[in-house]
């Protein structure tokens, strides 16, 4: 990664450390005084040698991982958006029927169905096909 060893070290270099050094303080390795003091050290330094000595004494910590932090599927904003609308719609299309059929005394035609059920299943498929995504335009040439 180094072209020499005095490389100089660029602002990310120093960021990347001190988050480091961060989780050695969090883990109980080094306490607030000396995380202050090795802080400044890592802004003062100029080359990315120095930036390993900073840190040399301290054992290697394992990298995180993006699954780590994302262990479900990803749902892309607007088919949550379109999620949440059907789901309030259909919330406020079964209260009014409910509300018909009580002040009729009986239970009316079950007329929400044709409201919930046809959007449902577009919602479903273009999910699970990923219509509008991308990912099945190969289908629609």
């Amino acid at each position: 990664m180094d072209i020499s060893p005095g490389t100089r070290a660029s602002n990310a270099e120093r960021e990347k450390v001190v988050r480091l050094l961060t989780r050695h303080l969090e883990d109980g390795r080094i306490d607030l005084a000396e995380y202050d003091e090795r802080a400044a050290k890592v802004y003062a330094t100029t080359t990315t040698d120095d930036l390993q000595l900073v840190l040399s004494d301290l054992p290697k910590l394992p990298k995180e991982t993006a699954a780590k932090a994302d262990s479900g599927p990803r749902i892309p904003i607007w088919q949550k958006i379109e999620g949440s609308s059907w789901l309030g719609v259909s919330v406020l299309v079964l209260l009014i029927w409910g509300a018909i059929s009580l002040s009729v005394g009986e239970f009316t035609y079950p007329w929400p169905i044709w409201v919930i059920g046809p959007w449902g299943a577009v919602l479903v498929f273009r999910m699970l096909t990923g219509f509008e995504s991308g990912r099945c335009s190969r289908y629609l040439r």
